[in-house]
């Protein structure tokens, strides 16, 4: 059987991905495995130049990303159950870039997330951040379905 001794798992704090975190957890105590648990803060689109009132886009950028560490810090108390092995990491782009870049640092062994099974025009229109991880990673990828 495979040793897995580092595993990323994927989060966007939604209900999938509490689901998936449990399989990954799991996965991370059996084999007593490094679990990273990576927030991709997906890029904003550049409006500079043009109006955008009452805020500028890098004071939004560094609200989201204290914004983004606190849901961070909050899933991470939350979900450890005291497991020392987790590491969070918080980054921005664009999400299946940075879990496929950070995997491939990370040298990790297997990558978790949790999929929302959008079909039909939603599929077509929001994409799916897990279905390009598993079409363009060279790392094994579970995915899990919330039901």
């Amino acid at each position: 059987m495979k040793d897995f001794k580092s595993i990323l798992f994927a989060t966007d704090f939604s209900e999938s991905s509490d689901h998936a975190f449990e399989y990954a957890f799991t996965v991370a105590n059996r084999f007593d495995a490094r679990l990273l648990v990576l927030h991709v803060i997906n890029e904003l689109v550049d409006l500079r130049g043009f109006y955008v009132p009452h805020i500028s886009i890098d004071k939004l950028e560094d609200e989201m990303a204290e914004s983004a560490g606190k849901m961070m810090d909050k899933f991470i108390k939350s979900h450890s159950q005291g497991n020392e092995r987790i590491e969070p990491i918080v980054v921005a782009g664009i999400p299946y870039d940075e879990i496929l870049k950070k995997g491939e640092e990370e040298s990790v062994d297997m990558i978790v997330l949790g999929t929302h099974g959008r079909t039909g025009l939603d599929h077509v229109l929001f994409g799916s951040t897990a279905e390009k991880v598993v079409r363009k990673s060279k790392i094994p990828v579970m995915t899990i379905r919330i039901q």
